[in-house]
């Protein structure tokens, strides 16, 4: 229809002038980013100047003071010296003076330095903020473009209803998109900016205090050990790689003992029937629908015990996920509870169903099923 072509062609502009958008802001913010740690950087290495300056300065006061000392009491015991040890006296005080003088003058200029580069630290924090939320939204619009107005066709009823779980769905990949971009943020790029700091302070160190600058590669170590750690939580939460390697059961056994190491929640694994490899999409979301069923347990049942059982059928696969927390009262899933909705998103995108039974201070129990028969590879 002349219509729907005008209208995808409008937005299909729409789309892509938020995508060079996206892109230009995304620019201004790593701009901000780099000249943010640039600025950090000078403000360490100026730091150690007006130190430096500082324990100079106190030297010559005590230096200028023994100096005026010494004039004064050349000055008054002027028959016992010289007159050519007055005006030495008095040259040494002088000098003193002036050195002390032009040291006090650098100090000022630095600590003035030193103001103007923190309260551009500052008005760097707020750009890159306001960045990366705009980044943020321009996504959210781009991907509701995308996902429901690319499309537009069939019933108006239908239409909308798909519109309204876009929009849901929308919002729990944003929540988890920023979750793991705070992650990065937080994490890698901000241990790479503090590696690149602190190998600049080693190679400045070399020339001056090997001892120093040995103790300064020992603690790059230690840094870059705790960095790789971090980088490889991030890539697991991604996708941990021994789904595909070990397969569902031995991927899930792995990631409940280390929930119970990290939370203290005692999490039992009940396996039943006749285990089998699954297609990779299938494991993926059972691993998913688990890591998901125990984090939202963790942040919000305030339980002590909790347990997960996976039937292998012949028709179906079947996870029950239960804890002993204080439950909530039954309701339609709402669009702030995003863990559930992402749940429920993956399970339809399978054919699959999942009921949620809760109940205040009884916990609360999720039943999933999905068929079995198209995940099965034989």
């Amino acid at each position: 229809m002349p219509q729907s072509n005008a209208l995808d062609n409008i937005i299909e502009k729409t789309i892509s002038s938020l995508e060079e958008s996206k892109k230009d802001i995304f620019l201004i913010c790593e701009s901000a980013r780099k000249e943010y740690d640039d600025i950090k950087l000078e403000l360490g290495l100026l730091q150690e100047e007006i130190s430096q300056i500082t324990k100079n300065v106190k030297i010559l006061e005590r230096n200028s003071q023994e100096a005026r000392w010494r004039l004064m009491e050349v000055s008054k015991e002027f028959g016992k010296y010289t007159e050519d040890d007055i005006k030495i006296a008095y040259e040494k005080a002088e000098e003193i003076s002036v050195e002390m003088a032009v040291l006090r003058e650098k100090q000022e200029q630095l600590e003035k330095r030193r103001q103007e580069l923190e309260n551009r630290l500052i008005s760097l924090e707020d750009t890159i903020k306001k960045a990366e939320n705009l980044i943020t939204k321009v996504c959210v619009i781009k991907d509701y473009l995308q996902g429901e107005l690319t499309n537009i066709s069939g019933e108006y009823d239908d239409l909308m209803q798909k519109h309204n779980m876009a929009i849901k769905v929308i919002n729990a990949q944003e929540e988890e998109r920023k979750r793991l971009a705070r992650e990065i943020h937080d994490g890698p790029a901000q241990f790479i900016a503090n590696l690149v700091f602190r190998v600049e302070l080693t190679e400045k160190l070399l020339d001056k205090d090997i001892k120093r600058a040995r103790e300064e590669l020992e603690a790059l170590k230690k840094m870059i050990c705790a960095g790789m750690q971090d980088i490889r939580k991030i890539i697991y939460d991604l996708r941990p790689m021994s789904i595909d390697d070990l397969g569902l059961i031995p991927t899930v056994t792995r990631y409940i003992n280390n929930f119970i190491e990290r939370t203290g929640i005692d999490v039992k694994l009940d396996i039943r029937g006749r285990q089998a490899r699954l297609d990779s999409t299938y494991e993926v979301t059972l691993f998913r629908l688990i890591q998901e069923a125990l984090n939202n347990i963790y942040k919000h049942a305030e339980a002590k015990n909790a347990r997960v059982r996976l039937e292998y059928g012949e028709e179906s696969i079947n996870l029950f996920i239960s804890d002993d927390g204080i439950g909530f009262e039954n309701k339609a899933i709402g669009e702030e509870q995003y863990g559930l909705l992402n749940m429920e998103e993956r399970c339809r995108l399978l054919d699959g169903t999942i009921e949620i039974e809760s109940a205040k201070n009884k916990g609360t129990t999720i039943k999933i099923m999905l068929p079995a028969k198209r995940g099965v590879k034989g």
